[in-house]
């Protein structure tokens, strides 16, 4: 029973990081003034259909994060300076 607990708050806890990574990619593509994620995707020759998807929550792999880091003219550094502070 303890490690189907401990499994089920680890699956969790992930879902909230990734929550907040869609949220944070959301909030620049905003700022950025692109009131479209297709048209940012677009611009920034990302599938649109996957960053909709990031936008919304879902699991992202590393090498498409740091696509879209770079698409906000970003350093990883930069984009996880802010909306990570509740983790």
């Amino acid at each position: 029973m303890k490690k189907r607990a401990a499994k089920n708050a680890t699956v969790k806890k992930k879902t909230r990081e990734v929550l907040l990574l869609a949220k944070r990619i959301k909030s620049l593509r905003v700022n950025k003034g692109f009131t479209s994620y297709d048209y940012f995707a677009y611009e920034k020759g990302i599938s649109r259909s996957q960053y909709g998807r990031y936008e919304q929550g879902e699991d992202i792999r590393f090498i498409s994060l740091m696509k879209v880091i770079k698409a906000f003219d970003m350093s990883p550094k930069e984009f996880f300076s802010e909306g990570f502070e509740e983790l």
